[in-house]
């Protein structure tokens, strides 16, 4: 029987790496995917889950912010879209975590890193193979100015799984496979390629999700709302495409009308000279003017011809021919 439960939804991720009776998970991904010279050896959550702080719609809990040994903090969140302005939040999150450390009385120095790990299920760099984006400060020769301040961006969908059913040995690609797969997988499955303890833990994070009703429930409402958000997302573009397709219409249609105004006055001038030419000739070779709108009738190229006659009638007369 397959899992069911997406660890990409905010709700699941938070109880698969945010919850304090699981701090093994918590410290199994953070050293797989910044793998620091000297591991983490204990890691705190600082915002556990309760579940009252998802009642009645209230979900601005659901990034897991955390600190380890070192002192270092952490806020990790997972995406299913790219909101507005993406790049911008990770950093004032990370950068909200930096100015909360220090206390009344407190140096520069006592500052440890703040750093920000964004789960993305799409695509932020499209020109950039890479799946993993580590950004800290530097100049532009690549000097480091501080460790502080760091963001650390996944791009999942850019996970390719090995197609060869064989165990996953490296530490990051367990962790990308277990967001990306797990929900279509059986249990069975996910343990035949990813052989760490730390999935069968984190795994059974998901089965206890799938069989609670309260915790299910709130898991679905989640995926709704994270659906909701991601139908209007479609629909906003759909309709700034329909939009601007409308108005490009109308753009052309009245840069067409108005180039075609422009040229029906240069061909109604060109054939008002034509005529009025064709009525002095006509003068001139003792006929009577035939009337404009007769010769109106008749088109440019019967006006043409209609000219030249007359203008070879009136050479012969004045003896040019």
């Amino acid at each position: 029987m397959k899992i069911g439960i997406d660890p990409t939804i905010d709700f699941a991720c938070k109880r698969v790496l945010g919850d304090p009776q699981h701090p093994s998970i918590t410290l199994h991904f953070l050293n797989s995917v910044l793998r620091f010279p000297t591991p983490i050896r204990e890691v705190r959550i600082i915002n556990p889950a309760i579940e009252k702080d998802f009642s009645d719609d209230k979900w601005s809990l659901l990034d897991i912010l955390a600190t380890d040994d070192s002192g270092r903090m952490y806020d990790i969140e997972v995406q299913t879209t790219r909101p507005y302005g993406l790049r911008q939040r990770l950093v004032y999150y990370a950068a909200r975590l930096l100015v909360g450390q220090l206390k009344k009385g407190q140096d520069y120095h006592h500052l440890r890193s703040s750093i920000g790990i964004c789960l993305l299920d799409g695509i932020e760099f499209r020109r950039d193979t890479d799946l993993h984006h580590h950004f800290q400060l530097r100049n532009d020769g690549g000097a480091l100015l501080t460790e502080c301040l760091q963001v650390h961006l996944f791009e999942l969908p850019k996970y390719e799984p090995p197609g060869d059913n064989q165990p996953i040995s490296d530490s990051v690609d367990q962790w990308l496979y277990f967001f990306r797969r797990a929900q279509g997988s059986t249990e069975e499955e996910l343990m035949s390629r990813l052989p760490d303890p730390v999935f069968a833990e984190a795994t059974g994070v998901l089965k206890m999700i799938a069989k609670d009703p309260e915790k299910r429930w709130q898991y679905e409402m989640r995926l709704k709302a994270e659906r909701d958000a991601r139908a209007k997302l479609q629909q906003a573009i759909a309709d700034g495409l329909e939009m601007g397709l409308e108005q490009g219409v109308a753009q052309g249609l009245e840069k067409g009308l108005e180039e075609g105004r422009e040229k029906g006055l240069a061909e109604g001038l060109a054939e008002g000279e034509l005529i009025g030419r064709v009525k002095l000739l006509q003068s001139l070779n003792g006929d009577t003017p035939a009337a404009s709108e007769d010769l109106q009738k008749l088109g440019r190229q019967q006006l043409t011809e209609l000219e030249s006659e007359l203008q070879r009638r009136l050479n012969k007369l004045l003896g040019r021919q």
